[in-house]
């Protein structure tokens, strides 16, 4: 830290202290002041005189008055102008007494505001010169009574300087704070984004493949010992579902990694090109499901492409888990207009509790990606039984202040 910081921290942590040795340093100039005289002839040159008694009473009162010059700017201006005002009327020759004066009004500018510094710097220019001029020992036009014009004029010039300044750094200061807090906040809503993905994805994966596994298992438990092929079958189908669960986790977690960690893996999200794929997971585990498709080939963005597939993965998750072991899904995928819709049906016997029933978040995720997206969802039992998922999604993103119309 340099030392002009170091006088500035000072002068921050003890400003009375600070104000004392301005005070003392402004006292020994005056005193310094009032011993010399001026004499004009042919050169200029200066003479030692004899101050008065009142003169130097005058300057220890207004130096004294500088040391309160923070805590009351305008008392202490006006108590070192009724000093100056009387050394300029009664001193012969005069004392620098005037000095306290500009010093006070310096202050009274740099920590008001600009009409109120006009005003009162008007008022105190007027007065003290006036006065010098008017009651003055010298003429009017005397040097003296000139430079307490100028010097009143300067103080208060100086003092409103300082307090732009002062306020302009403050605003940038403030501005650069609140960028950073914006910016902070920013960062912060964006991580809990992230993380409320990743919390719906992690979801999608474990509930799917977890329940393709709990099935394939009870399946091959029963017939393990009349027909173990159908077993071994049905065991293969756990590992494949295990297998594939492994490595959308490993996906799914690698994007917490950090910086000098092991690269993560590379394979794109699912979309709609491996409806087949997932369906045909399904089908081995004993489901029997019906698609339709009349997406013409529609290119979706890769949120709702992603978003399609979780949904469609979610749906018929809870009809292998809640919809009996007869039931029958109907997944239809149609481009609408500008928006695809998704359609999952089931005619389940309702013997297991419905979806979400059982305080899981299945329906709340698919609810929270279709929201993200700016799409509609609709959920609910069908007349006569089973379960009906609807989804809405547009084909292009919206941004929150586009009209969804």
């Amino acid at each position: 830290m340099s030392t002009l910081q170091r006088v500035k921290c000072q002068a921050k942590a003890h400003p009375l202290a600070m104000d004392a040795v301005l005070a003392a340093g402004v006292l020994v100039c005056m005193v310094a002041g009032s011993f010399v005289e001026p004499r004009h002839r042919d050169s200029v040159s200066w003479a030692l005189r004899t101050p008065d008694l009142l003169s130097l009473l005058l300057i220890a009162l207004g130096a004294a008055a500088l040391v309160f010059r923070r805590r009351a700017p305008m008392t202490v201006l006006c108590l070192t102008g009724t000093v100056s005002v009387i050394e300029s009327v009664t001193g012969d020759p005069r004392a620098p007494v005037a000095m306290s004066a500009v010093i006070a009004l310096y202050t009274v500018a740099s920590t008001t505001d600009r009409p109120t510094t006009w005003r009162v710097g008007l008022l105190t220019m007027t007065v003290l010169t006036g006065s010098a001029m008017a009651a003055g020992s010298l003429p009017w036009y005397a040097q003296e009574n000139l430079a307490i014009f100028a010097w009143t004029g300067i103080g208060a010039t100086a003092g409103d300087a300082v307090r732009s300044r002062r306020a302009f750094v403050q605003a940038i200061r403030e501005r650069a704070e609140r960028a950073e807090r914006t910016r902070e906040e920013e960062a912060r809503r964006r991580v809990a984004e992230e993380r409320l993905r990743i919390a719906r994805d992690l979801h999608d994966v474990v509930a799917h493949h977890i329940a393709l596994v709990n099935v394939q298992a009870g399946v091959a438990a029963h017939v393990m010992d009349k027909r173990p092929d159908q077993a071994k079958e049905a065991l293969a189908h756990v590992r494949e579902a295990s297998r594939s669960a492994l490595n959308e986790l490993r996906a799914t977690v690698g994007l917490l990694r950090q910086s000098g960690d092991p690269e993560a893996p590379t394979e794109p999200a699912p979309g709609l090109d491996r409806l087949d794929e997932l369906t045909g997971t399904f089908r081995n585990a004993g489901l029997h499901i019906e698609v339709a498709r009349a997406d013409h080939d529609t290119t979706l963005p890769a949120a709702v492409d992603l978003a399609a597939y979780r949904i469609i993965q979610e749906a018929l998750t809870n009809v292998q888990k809640h919809a009996g072991p007869q039931a029958k899904a109907e997944v239809s995928v149609v481009r609408v207009g500008p928006h695809i819709e998704i359609t999952v049906l089931d005619d389940g016997s309702g013997e297991d509790d419905e979806p979400g029933s059982g305080g899981g978040h299945g329906l709340l995720g698919m609810r929270e990606r279709v929201s993200a997206l700016r799409g509609t969802l609709t959920t609910g039992p069908r007349y006569g039984g089973g379960f009906r998922v609807h989804a809405i999604l547009p084909v292009k993103n919206r941004t929150p202040g586009e009209d969804p119309a």
